[in-house]
């Protein structure tokens, strides 16, 4: 059973704007400094903030819980498939129970969480906008799943599924952890693909900034704030202001 949270108004208010982000736990993805400052960012009496706790994060720490994830595809398991269809499934019950706007709904995530994200928008037509910060790309440029074939989860192999979204990533120049060319090819692969269906100005958005942290994998203060200002206008307009 996925484990969830949310910030804003109360569900019993009637149908919002919302945004689900994901980084780590349900909890501290919400409540953990630094890894809530997209969500303190977009805090509005306008939008909810959902967020639901990532493969592993309810039983490792967040340096461990991909070890999680490797060891279910070591056995066979389709642990992201599996993940990303419950998200899917719980959005389309928040949408049933006139909890969020399902005309207004975007997704975001931190690193893993971007990956992950961008796999739920590939199932979930109705997701207007995706937004990335650090975003893995490529299992295999981590060290967790370097032993294991797990090219087939690539995001690139998901460009005919996203091309007509709205999406943004924010990667560091110099991004050891994921990897900032296989970000830089997913983006790309992307608008290609955005222009072979004719639509030739696409929204799709690849911001390279200044590398911070432990191996250049880092997203600051000034990136996230950045990144949900654009989000909270694609979703809410001037009502943000």
């Amino acid at each position: 059973m996925l484990k969830t949270e949310f910030l804003g108004p109360p569900l019993d208010a009637g149908p919002l704007p919302a945004v689900f982000y994901f980084a780590l736990s349900a909890h501290d993805s919400l409540h953990l400094h630094p890894y809530n400052q997209p969500a303190v960012f977009l805090s509005s009496p306008n939008l909810r903030i959902f967020s639901v706790t990532l493969p592993g994060h309810d039983v490792l720490p967040p340096t461990e819980a991909l070890r999680v994830w490797a060891d279910e595809i070591h056995q066979g398991r389709d642990v992201i498939q599996t993940f990303v269809q419950e998200v899917a499934t719980y959005i389309h019950h928040l949408i049933g129970q006139h909890v969020i706007n399902p005309q207004k709904i975007a997704l975001m995530g931190l690193s893993r969480g971007a990956f992950i994200a961008a796999h739920a928008v590939a199932l979930l037509p109705e997701i207007s906008c995706l937004l990335g910060f650090a975003p893995l790309t490529r299992l295999e440029n981590v060290k967790e799943f370097q032993d294991l074939n797990v090219q087939r989860w690539d995001l690139s192999h998901l460009a005919d599924k996203l091309y007509n979204r709205t999406v943004r990533f924010y990667i560091g120049n110099r991004d050891k952890r994921v990897g900032t060319e296989s970000c830089f090819h997913f983006i790309s692969k992307l608008a290609e693909t955005a222009f072979e269906h004719r639509i030739s100005s696409s929204p799709i958005e690849l911001i390279i900034g200044p590398s911070m942290g432990h191996k250049g994998h880092g997203t600051s203060p000034e990136v996230f704030r950045q990144g949900t200002s654009w989000l909270a206008k694609k979703l809410l307009g001037d009502e943000h202001d």
